[in-house]
């Protein structure tokens, strides 16, 4: 019996011409971390997983024996006793989704219903998720990197209930903004100013596609105006933006999600990166070594779940996905969010785990710099500040 799909999206952008520094090929870690263009990146073909093993590719013939075994294996069998639930998620929580939350809910559907259910689970940068969502992929449930990624989906009339009215305001997990190092800190990385030093070699995703990103150019910007960073002083928007231009100048490497960006860093490209503090934690739990550090000044990250109602009542999946939704808020499911270093959301989880977290000095919320809705129009949109920053270092690298 199939237990769970997996579907590896195809690299999207927005913007076709935009330029972004990219990992090496495979088995070129050690050249120079040059730029690709982003028009060769954007219909490279979906790589689909199934089992958990790569699909290799086939023939006509052979494709059409797959799309109908697909579409026996994964729908609603005849006999009205299996159930397919497609869940779309960021990068980063795909140990505790694949490994644990999803084995323990079909154990217990199958417990309380006495029917299976399979999951397609689909792991990608949350922006590009978002996109593919409202594009066309049908997910039942989305699990992301930020809210506007799920207002995204919602404004086009996929979502059509509140989620954000949705136990713990529609959040799932939380996290922090850490600085990855090498094990021991050879460089000796204390705080966010130490991110600026000349010839310091530094990853972070890209914006564009990945949610993780987003939170690590607002915690840098924010700290700063915070006057939490040694060398900048506070509530001053110039010296602010003119220190995150310090650090972006070192970035030597923009991947499509948090997860790649960290692979990259554990293959030895880099010397820091900018990430979710659970993406160090489950490097750690799997003995792969790596150090990090908890900036003075850091943003505490939120992470949304939501329900896409369109697709739901499409594919009627809806009695399946509120139960899964259930599942996951419960107690016991929030304290496995916190063994794959996740910080839970529910108040008694939350409390039974606060000895396994530090806790930052100045720790503060995107409502610090207006909330989204005024981060997206003046961080990110085309005129917003990264975009800004983004070009003008472009620019002097090519001059």
């Amino acid at each position: 019996m199939i237990k769970s799909i997996q579907i590896a999206m195809p690299y999207r952008s927005d913007l076709p011409g935009h330029r972004v520094k990219q990992r090496p090929p495979k088995g070129r870690e050690g050249v120079s971390e040059g730029t690709m263009n982003m028009d060769r990146l954007l219909f490279r073909r979906p790589r689909l997983r199934l089992c958990g093993r790569p699909l290799q590719a086939v023939s006509a013939g052979s494709l059409l024996l797959l799309l109908v075994f697909f579409a026996v294996a994964c729908g609603t069998g005849g006999d009205g006793q299996e159930d397919t639930l497609t869940l779309a998620a960021y990068t980063t929580p795909r140990e505790v989704y694949s490994q644990a939350l999803i084995p323990r809910f079909q154990e217990h559907w199958r417990e309380t219903t006495g029917r299976n259910v399979v999951f397609r689970d689909s792991y990608a940068g949350s922006g590009a998720q978002s996109r593919a969502v409202v594009g066309g992929f049908e997910a039942d449930v989305v699990a992301l990197s930020l809210a506007p990624d799920v207002d995204r989906i919602a404004r086009a009339g996929l979502i059509t209930h509140d989620w954000r009215a949705e136990a713990f305001g529609g959040m799932i997990s939380r996290s922090v903004v850490v600085i990855a190092v090498r094990e021991g800190n050879p460089l000796q990385i204390r705080d966010w100013d130490d991110l600026s030093r000349p010839g310091l070699k530094i990853l972070t995703p890209d914006p564009r596609t990945s949610g993780g990103a987003m939170w690590n150019i607002c915690a840098l910007y924010g700290a700063a105006l915070r006057g939490k960073v040694k060398g900048v002083p506070g509530d001053d928007p110039e010296a602010a933006a003119n220190f995150l231009r310090q650090v972006l100048r070192n970035v030597t490497v923009m991947d499509k999600g948090a997860r790649e960006s960290l692979t990259n860093f554990e293959r030895g490209i880099g010397d820091v990166a900018l990430t979710y503090e659970n993406e160090v934690l489950v490097a750690r739990r799997a003995d792969r070594p790596m150090d990090y550090v908890i900036p003075t000044s850091t943003l505490l990250i939120e992470n949304p779940i939501a329900m896409v109602d369109v697709y739901v009542d499409r594919h009627g999946t809806r009695q399946v996905t509120e139960a899964f939704l259930d599942f996951v808020r419960s107690t016991e499911s929030q304290l496995i969010f916190a063994d794959f270093g996740l910080r839970p959301v529910e108040p008694t989880a939350a409390a039974q785990v606060t000895d396994r977290y530090s806790t930052p000095e100045d720790l503060w919320t995107i409502e610090y710099l207006g909330g989204w809705d005024r981060v997206i129009e003046t961080m990110f949109a085309p005129e917003g500040l990264y975009p800004r920053l983004s070009e003008e270092l472009l620019t002097s690298n090519e001059g």
